[in-house]
């Protein structure tokens, strides 16, 4: 109870702030101009708005069912490529610099790849979250299979185990921290590339709201928006990947207390 008073105080701190500097920068000294630094009050007002005419409400709805579809395939694709580059050495140790170099390409050069192949539609905008997340995945899934600690391989192997075996009862829960948080990675990727789709291809979300209000240079609803990114961030991280690393770590006894 005490820790959640201080991180509201602290955000409340925050806010103070914003508004202080909001109201020397912009009222006092000049520097800025109202439509160009928004002060908290208006982001509060804007997202006030945005969510009484349901416009906010519809743009997380679809935003979210995209992201939800494209990450899920990236889930699918990644882990099966990482396996699957870990079990053909060959292939992987050729194909992994290719990955990696796929990885650092930004998820917004597949748009139009995607818009060539799929036309503005929904596909176009799920193949760009799955490309933005997909390499990050496998690179994890490679990285953390590869680096099980090889006493685990060998004890198991004199009990018998082999093949899909091995697999499902060592190696593969022995690598699942690591691997989780390559999922972890890929979902922030997979965010970035929605937004990146929603922006240039003009359909519902919240991309498309941000763009609106870059439109209308309503600093106050693009600032809103980004709030509510980032809050649906933080709450999925929390929900999501937060139980299931406590879960990983509380099962293999990875708790530690200082």
């Amino acid at each position: 109870m005490i820790g959640a008073l201080k991180k509201i105080a602290f955000y409340i701190l925050l806010i103070v702030i914003w508004e202080l500097v909001y109201k020397v920068g912009v009222d006092v000294l000049l520097i800025w101009k109202s439509y160009t630094f928004p002060s908290p009050i208006d982001v509060f007002k804007s997202l006030y708005f945005l969510a009484i005419d349901n416009t906010l409400m519809i743009a997380v709805s679809a935003s979210m069912k995209r992201l939800i579809v494209g990450y899920l395939l990236s889930v699918v694709i990644g882990l099966s490529l990482g396996l699957f580059i870990v079990r053909y050495k060959y292939i992987g140790e050729n194909i992994k610099a290719l990955l990696l170099g796929l990885q650092t390409l930004p998820s917004i050069c597949w748009l139009p790849f995607a818009i060539l192949w799929f036309g503005l539609s929904e596909k176009t905008i799920i193949f760009v979250i799955a490309m933005g997340s997909i390499f990050a995945i496998s690179i994890a899934t490679e990285g953390a299979i590869s680096n099980v600690y090889p006493l685990y391989i060998k004890a198991a192997k004199t009990m018998g185990a082999k093949g899909l075996k091995l697999y499902m009862h060592v190696v593969i829960p022995a690598s699942l921290p690591s691997i989780v948080a390559g999922m972890k990675q890929g979902w922030s990727f997979a965010w970035r590339a929605l937004m990146a789709g929603e922006m240039l291809a003009v359909t519902k979300g919240l991309g498309q709201v941000l763009m609106v209000g870059r439109d209308l240079a309503d600093i106050s609803q693009v600032v809103a928006v980004m709030i509510v990114i980032i809050v649906i961030g933080l709450l999925l991280d929390n929900i999501v990947f937060g139980k299931i690393e406590a879960n990983i770590r509380q099962k293999w006894g990875l708790e530690v207390k200082l």
